[in-house]
């Protein structure tokens, strides 16, 4: 891979590479020298990028296990989860988007109590929408797995947010 196909392909995979790494360890700024660490592991091995059937499978994979191996090195000492790529960009009420942005927090939190794997599913296929095939090089989990996964983990947000729900309407 020469040095323009690497930056080609580092573009179009950074922001995702971002995020997840964002996701797993919280800190913009943690968040950022992982993705910078995992390029720089890539651009070493540039050569050999071509040779995988899925270079960005790849790339988000060794993202994961930096963030995982930050997060187990205590480097990174919040081990909570932020989602903040949600942007409102309709011009809608003040009170909407505080509406908005609350409802966001719940979700946040209801997330960030679910396991690290079903956090990883979460973030794969909901947010950063991967195939299931994606997935599977990136997690190491067979399909059947994964959608088994996927679904307990959306049926544990789900109803968590019935019963704020419910809560919030009794009050």
């Amino acid at each position: 891979m020469s040095e323009r196909e690497f930056l080609e392909f580092i573009t179009g995979v950074k922001d995702k590479m971002y995020r997840l790494s964002l996701r797993l360890l919280i800190s913009k700024d943690a968040a950022h020298d992982a993705t910078q660490e995992v390029i720089l592991k890539l651009w070493k091995i540039k050569t050999k990028l071509k040779e995988y059937h899925s270079p960005e499978a790849f790339a988000m994979t060794m993202t994961k296990n930096y963030s995982y191996d930050q997060l187990k090195a205590k480097r990174n000492n919040q081990v909570r989860l932020v989602h903040t790529n949600y942007e409102d960009n309709q011009q809608s009420s003040l009170q909407r988007q505080i509406e908005a942005k609350d409802e966001l927090k719940q979700v946040q939190k209801i997330i960030s109590n679910l396991s690290e794997q079903e956090q990883l599913l979460i973030q794969l296929r909901d947010v950063e929408q991967y195939s299931y095939d994606e997935m599977e090089k990136i997690s190491g989990l067979k399909p059947t797995a994964m959608r088994v996964c996927l679904s307990r983990a959306r049926k544990k947000i789900r109803t968590a947010m019935l019963k704020q729900h419910e809560y919030g309407v009794r009050k």
